[in-house]
């Protein structure tokens, strides 16, 4: 972990401990990494069950997993980074470094903005939030997490082609949004993505298994969709998902070096490395933003639209979700948590007043993610 001593809390783990033992008992993960920072110090690290059950292959503190949208607030950071060197600017139209990615609205191509890719509200959609005859599914757009090989160009023009489902700025979806922003900073810097994330982010922070490909394939967790038991995930696999048209993965998607670098979910990373990222925001950027910017990154920065994948009582800075109303909500997270989670099976959760970071990484699917495990944890780690 770094610069991140460690100072065990017996009391915590006394009440994570039966947490993370049930839901390995009852076969709803296969395996788990769970880090809880305070006061940036490490209060609590566990790696438990398998990272490969089949090779019988135990889950280890530094295994690397599918980060899915744990990317995110990578991607996030290293935008903003660019934005602070005045790189590229929030306010910039996509058409001013992606002049073919002009999707229309209602037969009017309006202006979308580098802040509205950043913010999930620039009108796009991802292809798990349809129905089976949604445009991204007719069209074949990529989530990010499927479709190996898929490049930038045919991409781009399938989000063109499938349209905008609301005029930009009009309200919030969860979106491919940060995948086009990728490809705008990748022609704004004339670099891959990976190498503005590694050069702006993850170098800066000693990130050493964060990345665009899996750093040691020995220490790679295998996926696995819910069960019980977990069920191994072959090279495609679809989790149903609020009776829409599930999400779709394809775990080796990371090793093929034609798919696009998805700003949204294609990133590998390990427990302890994200850990490390969330310190550093917390802390005041670490280097990589500054304080007022990192701060930003845990604002609210949509106004009153509603965060339709949380619910009531969320707004949605950079990055993540930021809780505005626990007892609309109805979540034990306190006002000003900022928070996400990733569909290979990840939460994590920060709150700047307390000076607490949690991050729960396992290799199932969306037990982890969103299923009781998860909630169980992040309750237990904010209320103590």
């Amino acid at each position: 972990m770094g610069q991140i001593a460690d100072r065990p809390d017996t009391a915590l783990a006394a009440r994570l401990d039966p947490i993370v033992d049930a839901a390995l008992a009852e076969g709803r993960i296969a395996g788990a990494v769970v880090l809880v920072g305070r006061r940036g110090e490490r209060a609590y690290a566990r790696a438990a069950g398998q990272a490969d059950i089949e090779a019988g292959r135990p889950m280890a503190l530094h295994a690397i997993f599918r980060a899915s949208s744990l990317t995110k607030p990578i991607v996030t950071a290293a935008v903003l980074s660019l934005v602070e060197d005045g790189v590229i600017g929030l306010d910039d139209p996509v058409t001013r470094y992606l002049p073919d990615f002009q999707p229309k609205w209602q037969g009017q191509v309006p202006t979308i903005t580098l802040r509205h890719l950043l913010t999930h509200t620039a009108g796009l959609s991802y292809g798990f939030m349809q129905p089976d005859d949604g445009p991204y599914l007719k069209l074949g757009v990529s989530d990010g997490m499927d479709q190996p090989g898929l490049g930038f160009p045919e991409e781009l023009k399938r989000i063109t082609e499938a349209g905008l489902f609301f005029p930009p700025g009009a309200a919030w979806l969860y979106s491919v949004g940060l995948d086009v922003l990728g490809a705008a900073v990748q022609e704004a810097t004339g670099r891959t993505l990976g190498e503005v994330v590694a050069e702006r982010v993850t170098r800066k922070l000693g990130l050493v298994d964060t990345g665009f490909t899996v750093s040691d394939r020995t220490r790679l967790a295998k996926a696995y969709s819910d069960g019980p038991p977990p069920k191994p995930m072959g090279a495609t696999h679809t989790v149903p998902f609020a009776e829409l048209s599930g999400i779709r993965f394809a775990p080796d998607r990371i090793f093929d070096p034609g798919s696009f670098p998805s700003g949204g979910a294609g990133m590998a990373c390990s427990a302890p490395d994200f850990h490390a990222f969330l310190e550093a925001m917390l802390h005041g950027g670490g280097g990589v933003v500054s304080a007022e910017t990192a701060r930003d990154m845990m604002t609210n920065q949509t106004g009153a639209h509603a965060i339709v994948t949380s619910g009531a009582g969320w707004g949605f800075g950079f990055g993540g979700a930021v809780m505005l109303d626990p007892a609309a909500s109805g979540s034990p997270l306190p006002v000003g948590a900022w928070m996400w989670g990733g569909v290979y099976g990840h939460s994590w959760f920060v709150d700047p007043a307390s000076q607490t970071s949690f991050v729960l990484m396992t290799n199932t699917s969306t037990e982890g993610m969103s299923g009781r495990l998860s909630q169980e944890l992040m309750a237990a780690v904010a209320g103590g």
